[in-house]
């Protein structure tokens, strides 16, 4: 048996007492070492993975059994339902089981990770732009380095100044290059050496000297250098007069073993060698006009050689009638209201019609006035103009066309005619330009003396042609006599 505590003790010699009716003290017992108290663990369930820390303090006093077994039970649910709340909590806290896995990197590292994605795809990002932008730059340089070369191929925003251009013997296509941009007349040597050897040309280029100029294409100027040096070239002097028609022009050339005649009318009325006057011409052509571009081959004397090709012939021509037209003659042009077409027209009848220089103006100012005064004088009744359809366009047009013929002729046609009627010189320009002052509707001329008469009345004007009638009367009648 089990030792009794001092509390058994003490619950003992109570009930001792109480039945012997009088109280009694306790036989002194020989004192012997106390044993030590036995302490009750609280209970702990078998699953309890962590030890209680509710501690039970035993009082030092005696308490009757009644109230141990009272605070025993008390002691024993409320710790048992303590320690099973505690329990139920750790179970719903503790983390559910989990399969093996790669262990997840630290919410640091994690962050980190994440920062560097993000500043990978930026810099991804940034060099798309950089690539895009590279490419967008390129295509930009290309397409301008394409369209220079172009214009450059064209003779676009060259010059018209004809310049004098040595091949030395056994030179190459590539020195020959190299000379032409050195002297200005090309800017891409490689581009000229690619086109030549593309047209097949290598081999042909002359030694010698040659004349070109800085709007030529290089088809133009490939032609010049593969063709004969200006030594081992028969030169000829064509000297076109004030008021040449241009199929009277194209017969000089061909008498002079230039080109022949029809090929020049073609290549003439053509154009487009790219001067700036062109550019002030009639976008549309007229199906009245019998000459496109008559009135501007500029009356010379121009240094041609034997078997030219007819567009170089037209654009020395061409050139000379650009450098003579100044901004100042546009200029005033404008300031009159004329475009450019109707100057050369007005100034190719001013030309046919007087007899000097010295009248140019006066005759000029009966034009201008008649113009000004449509109502009063619808037409100018220029006697050359019906000559012209008589003399030029019935015998050279391909179908007879009454509209074309009327259009040409001032008789019939109210205001200038469809087109120029020759080819003015610069004199006959400048009077159209600048035209004197005067009150003159009418004019005659005595061909014989070259003196030309003006008035400003109908009346005068029949006076005007009775005196000249008479004089040549005269003369004729004393040219009898003799």
């Amino acid at each position: 048996m089990a030792p009794k505590s001092d509390n058994d003790r003490l619950l003992d010699e109570i009930l001792n007492e109480t039945a012997s009716g009088a109280p009694k003290r306790p036989a002194r017992r020989p004192e012997a070492p106390a044993p030590r108290p036995v302490r009750q663990e609280p209970y702990q369930p078998r699953y309890a993975r962590e030890e209680s820390t509710a501690e039970v303090n035993l009082p030092e006093e005696a308490y009757s059994d009644e109230e141990l077994e009272e605070a025993v039970r008390e002691f024993s649910e409320e710790g048992r339902e303590q320690r099973r709340e505690a329990a139920q909590q750790q179970r719903t806290q503790r983390p559910a089981p989990r399969r093996s896995a790669p262990e997840r990197p630290a919410p640091k590292a994690a962050a980190k990770k994440k920062k560097k994605k993000k500043k990978h795809s930026s810099g991804r990002i940034f060099g798309v732009l950089i690539m895009l932008t590279l490419i967008f730059v390129i295509s930009i340089t290309l397409s301008i380095g394409i369209i220079e070369v172009g214009k450059d191929l064209l003779g676009v925003n060259g010059t018209e100044t004809l310049v004098p251009f040595n091949i030395p013997e056994g030179a190459t296509t590539a020195e020959i290059a190299e000379d032409l941009y050195e002297a200005g007349i090309i800017e891409y040597p490689k581009a000229f050496v690619y086109f030549s050897r593309l047209s097949g040309s290598d081999t042909g280029y002359v030694a010698g000297d040659h004349e070109v100029s800085s709007i030529m294409a290089y088809e133009t100027i490939i032609n010049e250098l593969t063709g004969l040096a200006e030594d081992d070239r028969v030169s000829v002097n064509v000297m076109f007069p004030e008021g040449i028609t241009l199929h009277e022009a194209a017969k000089k050339l061909e008498e002079a073993g230039v080109c022949e005649a029809d090929r020049f009318i073609y290549f003439f009325n053509t154009g487009s060698y790219g001067y700036d006057f062109e550019s002030r011409l009639p976008t549309t052509l007229s199906k009245l006009k019998f000459n496109r571009m008559e009135g501007y081959l500029f009356p010379d004397t121009y240094t041609f050689y034997e078997e030219m090709e007819p567009a170089d012939v037209c654009r020395k021509i061409y050139m000379n009638f650009n450098v003579k037209m100044t901004d100042e003659k546009y200029a005033r042009m404008n300031e009159l209201g004329l475009t450019l077409d109707e100057l050369v027209t007005l100034a190719s009848i001013v030309q046919a019609e007087a007899g000097s220089k010295a009248v140019m103006k006066d005759v000029s100012s009966v034009f201008w006035n008649r113009l000004n005064d449509p109502d009063t004088f619808p037409m100018l009744q220029s006697d050359p103009t019906s000559k012209y359809v008589e003399e030029i366009i019935k015998p050279n047009i391909a179908l007879q066309d009454e509209l074309v013929f009327n259009a040409y002729d001032t008789y019939i046609c109210s205001g200038l005619p469809a087109g120029a009627i020759g080819n003015p010189g610069m004199d006959a320009i400048d009077a159209v330009l600048y035209p004197n002052d005067t009150n003159y509707y009418y004019f005659y001329a005595n061909v014989e003396t070259g003196i030309t008469y003006f008035a400003e009345t109908l009346e005068e004007h029949y006076e005007n042609e009775q005196m000249i009638k008479d004089q040549q009367a005269a003369a004729a009648a004393g040219e009898g006599e003799e």
